[in-house]
């Protein structure tokens, strides 16, 4: 129904009067029509008039014929708030919705069946705000949460009856301005980016875009629900391990609540037990031979640089140290150190030093020499060895062989063997053939008979 307005629809949804036209109190003379609204279940409404029932399972909307106050019951829902229908010689009528701060709101005095009415004053808690000689309106604007109130209005209402014009007042009307509906709640952070080190200081803002009214704000943090604080800002001073999370505020000014988006906080930590890996190298490295060394802690926030000390001095930079193929001047004790800037505008600087790792390189050319002289000697070994064995295997098949292997072989007839002129033995008086030794011994030589006889 275009045009209908609930009375005080404000809060939780229960059973409402729609009233149309849309003025409080509606005046008989203007035809009024209600409508009662709810969720309950339809066709079975009841009726009040005055307080009493008056009409039982009757329709959701009729027009008013008697003036009164009149409610609706919904099953469900219950009983709607009052509307009572005027037929006064002079109303004060408010518009009948939800009267919000800022808004422009317009009163009217009015006679009965719309009579001229003059010099028409107005009133808030019995203090007179303005008198009309000819108007019948009040303008608020804007309106202000200080508008609430009982207003009424006294003025010059003529009598059919004398002729005359006769002073009436109306009946006091409550307004009630209302803040506007929450909404556009953020959140912001110092310091920004809603990134802090451990034991910094970090404030937490909560902002309402639109909403007017006295706010109230809460602080939660994650699912839960649990209060952290209240008021437009939240401090904590030492931020610790566990202040991690998605803080939330919430803003409430009395009619309406608004939550703001989740801001993620971050806590940052420093760095801490680097180590370097691998932890223990052969000892010696060979020259020529790869080695790399790895940088890495087991906590600390990002960003992290790492740096490589050689001997206490820099070498290099970067989680990874290659040093390709080594050589004599690679050696030394090596020392990674990883370092994190932290805290507002990273003005603190945390270290992590790794133990120290001792690296020794060897020539290759002394470890070749080692290794010919080591193989040199096991060569002459093996070769000792073989000559042992196949002397060894020469002396057996030399024993094994037969007799005939062993003696001389016969003579040829055709040819006597030659043999070699043994030298003659020195001669001496005494000496005769006979005591001649040796092969001479039964031969017969007439030479040397012939000298010994002479």
């Amino acid at each position: 129904m275009a045009g209908k307005v609930a009375l005080l629809l404000w809060g939780a949804q229960t059973t409402q009067l729609l009233v149309e036209p849309p003025w409080t109190p509606p005046v008989l003379w203007d035809r009024v029509t209600l409508t009662c609204q709810g969720s309950g279940t339809a066709g079975a409404i009841t009726w009040y008039k005055d307080g009493q029932r008056w009409w039982e399972e009757g329709p959701d909307q009729f027009r008013v014929t008697e003036s009164g106050t009149y409610q609706c019951d919904r099953p469900g829902t219950g009983r709607s708030p009052p509307v009572n229908v005027s037929n006064d010689r002079l109303v004060l009528q408010v518009p009948a919705r939800a009267l919000l701060e800022g808004d422009t709101v317009t009163l009217r005095c009015r006679g009965w069946q719309d009579k001229p009415v003059t010099w028409v004053s107005f009133y808030r808690e019995e203090k007179q705000l303005q008198r009309f000689r000819d108007g019948t309106e009040l303008s608020l604007s804007p309106l202000r949460l200080h508008h609430s109130g009982r207003y009424r209005c006294r003025g010059g209402v003529h009598s059919e009856v004398s002729g005359r014009w006769k002073e009436s007042e109306s009946a006091p009307v409550s307004v009630t301005v209302r803040g506007v509906p929450l909404s556009g709640v953020s959140v912001s952070v110092q310091p920004p980016g809603a990134q802090v080190a451990l034991g910094d200081r970090l404030v937490l803002s909560c902002a309402v875009a639109t909403g007017t009214g006295p706010l109230s704000f809460s602080w939660h943090r994650g699912d839960s629900w649990a209060l952290l604080g209240t008021g437009p800002h939240l401090e904590l001073r030492h931020v610790g391990d566990n202040d991690s999370g998605h803080y939330q505020c919430r803003a409430s000014n009395g009619d309406s609540v608004a939550e703001s988006v989740p801001l993620n906080v971050t806590v940052l930590v420093p760095v801490a037990n680097a180590t370097i890996s691998p932890g223990a190298l052969a000892q010696p490295v060979r020259a020529g031979d790869p080695v790399t060394l790895r940088c890495s802690v087991q906590v600390g926030s990002a960003p992290v640089t790492f740096t490589w000390l050689r001997n206490g001095s820099e070498v290099a930079r970067g989680p990874l140290l290659e040093l390709g193929d080594v050589h004599v001047g690679h050696s030394g004790t090596y020392q990674c150190m990883a370092t994190n800037q932290l805290g507002q505008d990273g003005h603190r600087m945390f270290r992590a030093l790794s133990p120290e790792l001792a690296l020794m390189v060897t020539l290759r050319a002394h470890w070749d020499t080692a290794v010919a002289v080591n193989i040199g000697r096991s060569l002459l070994f093996l070769v000792l060895l073989l000559g042992v064995i196949g002397g060894c295997h020469w002396w057996q098949r030399l024993v094994a062989r037969k007799p005939q292997d062993r003696s001389p072989q016969p003579l040829s007839l055709s040819a006597p063997p030659r043999v070699s002129p043994s030298p003659a033995p020195p001669r001496h008086p005494q000496v005769t053939n006979a005591q001649l030794p040796g092969p001479y011994e039964g031969q017969q030589d007439p030479g040397a008979t012939y000298e010994s006889v002479m």
